[in-house]
């Protein structure tokens, strides 16, 4: 596919397997989408691949420990990533069947910064996501969760402050969290 910024709403969407390597497929593709779009510089285009690459990583995460925890019933459908590039940002869906979540019963951790989050194992992934998006949603699927992420370009030098941004992203319904 050839991207042309000048015509909205280009589409590219991967059926992912669920296996951990293909995170870097997700990855380069989202780099090499927003590398062809002149109003995303490199420090934004890291931002998206990271996003992307979390909420790559919770999808495959959910469908591993479906497939574990319900064996007979596990889908083995692949994570669908869904890339739109128009009006001047790029709009990114993540789709899994691994059974859904509400991030209203996420464990709360401490701030990234405080020493004692050094004790706690993962959990930064929609933290992360929800502070290099500029909207982010989960919408609850029959079998999975969808999420929804939204990326404008910044000025170069503007980019999130840890720790800015991470309220917010308790709700499933209707499902917004604007950044």
């Amino acid at each position: 596919m050839t991207f042309d910024p000048a015509r909205p709403g280009d589409v590219v969407e991967l059926e992912l397997p669920a296996r951990p390597e293909v995170v870097s497929v997700a990855r380069l593709v989202i780099g090499a989408l927003v590398a062809a779009d002149p109003l995303f510089d490199e420090e934004r285009s890291a931002d998206l691949r990271l996003a992307v690459s979390e909420a790559c990583t919770n999808a495959i995460q959910a469908e591993l420990a479906e497939q574990e925890d319900h064996p007979e019933s596990a889908s083995n459908e692949p994570i669908l990533m869904r890339c739109v590039l128009a009006d001047g940002q790029i709009e990114v869906t993540v789709t899994d069947h691994g059974g859904g979540f509400d991030p209203g019963d996420l464990e709360v951790h401490p701030e990234v910064t405080d020493p004692d989050r050094l004790n706690y194992e993962g959990g930064l992934g929609i933290p992360l996501i929800k502070m290099l998006s500029d909207h982010l949603e989960f919408h609850p699927t029959g079998d999975g969760t969808t999420v929804v992420m939204r990326f404008e370009p910044r000025a170069p030098g503007l980019g999130p402050v840890l720790g800015e941004g991470l309220d917010g992203i308790n709700g499933i319904e209707g499902a917004a969290a604007d950044g």
